[in-house]
């Protein structure tokens, strides 16, 4: 008995050993598992947007986050992004993306011009991180910059607008700040309008604002008390569009569709699409191809581009913008080549010349047309 028991009770550890062991190695294999796991979800590339305003439904923010949205469909489980919306341009900006590069992402996108000191600031102390800034000029090793020629799908639709008044009339232009970009959209809707109504005006009112619903209708109003016949603006409300509306008016949109909130009163928007160069700038980044550059595309490169048009726009008029959009896409010609005219009548830009990238980048004249200045 004594020894039937010694040999039970042997079996017995050998048993739990067994049952032990097998224990540790299922606990081993969770565990490894588990780091996996882990490991996978810390390799995600981690991207951040800095915001000037709330998404919503519309507007700069609006395709900016449209773009990210399009990043995560694309790139799937390789990515993950976050935003934060309403930021400051000026230095508590740098404050913002700096708090995003100490907490370990790997790309950060500035959304908006005011950024870009900031962001110059924090490029110099984090330089394994990737900085990216839109509509800036300034870069570095690990610093980029991106922004559209979003003056040709402004030429395009100021060829709508010139068709859409009578000859020598006015349009009212709601204008954000003095600052190149602003002024290039201005010049580019100028010229299309005059294009095809040589006597046209074009009446210019700054707001200094991006987004500011009283101010920005305000101005539109003072617009059509001066007796302007279609109105356009450079900032992210409708509220220009919906005053002109109110007066049996036409307009014309920025940044996103506007017709979609307005109706058919709204003729066309320029219009921005970020996604496919978000797309391939982070996908640069995880392959290790990422180098710093000045993007600048255009409606060649679907950066850019007109939203459908509203039925009140005729066919030859939607005839005459396809067949100038294609001379703009296969490079026979662009917004400012000569002659281009400045405002007091003087050649800025001679026939058979082209204005150079940088010059537009920094453009800091009004054309003949304009009714305004760069002073208010």
């Amino acid at each position: 008995m004594k020894k039937a028991l010694v040999i039970f009770i042997a079996v017995l550890i050998i048993l739990g050993t067994g049952i032990s062991l097998s224990s540790c190695k299922k606990k081993e294999a969770v565990s490894k598992d588990t780091a996996a796991t882990t490991t996978a979800s810390a390799e995600k590339f981690k991207v951040a947007f800095i915001y000037i305003g709330l998404p919503g439904d519309l507007g700069w923010t609006f395709e900016q986050d449209q773009g990210r949205k399009m990043l995560e469909e694309q790139l799937g489980d390789k990515v993950e992004t976050t935003f934060v919306e309403n930021v400051p341009e000026g230095p508590d900006a740098s404050r913002i993306i700096r708090q995003y590069a100490q907490k370990g992402y790997n790309m950060i996108f500035a959304t908006s011009f005011g950024y870009m000191d900031p962001m110059v600031e924090v490029a110099s102390e984090f330089p394994n991180v990737y900085f990216e800034h839109c509509s800036g000029y300034k870069t570095a090793d690990n610093m980029a910059t991106y922004f559209g020629r979003m003056y040709q799908a402004r030429y395009l639709s100021g060829l709508v607008a010139g068709k859409a008044i009578g000859q020598g009339e006015s349009i009212g232009y709601v204008a954000a700040f003095p600052i190149p970009e602003v002024v290039r959209g201005i010049n580019a809707f100028t010229i299309g309008v005059r294009k095809v109504n040589p006597t046209a005006t074009v009446k210019v009112v700054w707001t200094n604002t991006w987004y500011d619903p009283v101010k920005e209708r305000e101005a539109a109003v003072a617009l059509l008390d001066s007796g302007v016949k279609l109105i356009t603006q450079h900032q992210d409300t409708t509220e220009p569009q919906k005053a002109a509306q109110e007066r049996g008016l036409v307009s014309v949109g920025y940044d996103s569709d506007m017709g979609k909130f307005v109706g058919d009163s709204v003729l066309v928007s320029p219009k921005w699409h970020w996604g496919p160069y978000f797309v391939k700038t982070v996908q640069d980044a995880i392959d290790g191809t990422w180098k710093t550059h000045s993007y600048w595309g255009g409606l060649k490169d679907g950066v850019v581009e007109l939203s459908d048009f509203s039925p009140k726009v005729s066919q030859d008029v939607k005839d005459l913008v396809s067949a100038e959009q294609k001379k703009i896409v296969n490079g026979s010609w662009d917004v400012f080549w000569g002659p281009v005219k400045g405002q007091d009548g003087t050649v800025v830009v001679a026939d058979g010349s082209k204005m150079a990238d940088g010059d537009m980048l920094g453009m800091n004249f009004l054309v003949e047309g304009v009714v305004g200045s760069l002073g208010n």
